[in-house]
């Protein structure tokens, strides 16, 4: 399985988008401080992921949620309770 996930970071309160193959191990990897983009800014809380069975679809996902505003801004109306 793929998933695409979103995490808050505690300290600043800002969001960032994600795509692995083991869920577990990467936040893990972004609360230890081993990924460069966030490293800065954990500790972080998941709060929302998809699982796709196919990496395609996981990336096209990521990348739309990336790129696209509209398309995060519906996700986030969608979850608004866990980014509180």
């Amino acid at each position: 399985m793929f998933y695409v996930y979103l995490l808050k970071s505690q300290k600043d309160k800002n969001l960032y988008i994600g795509l692995t193959n083991n869920l577990e191990r990467r936040v893990k990897e972004h609360n230890s401080g081993l990924v460069p983009s966030t490293k800065l800014r954990n500790p972080f809380d998941l709060v929302y992921c998809e699982g796709y069975k196919s990496e395609k679809d996981a990336w096209k996902r990521e990348r739309n949620l990336k790129l696209r505003s509209r398309a995060f801004a519906q996700l986030k109306r969608r979850i608004l309770d866990c980014l509180k």
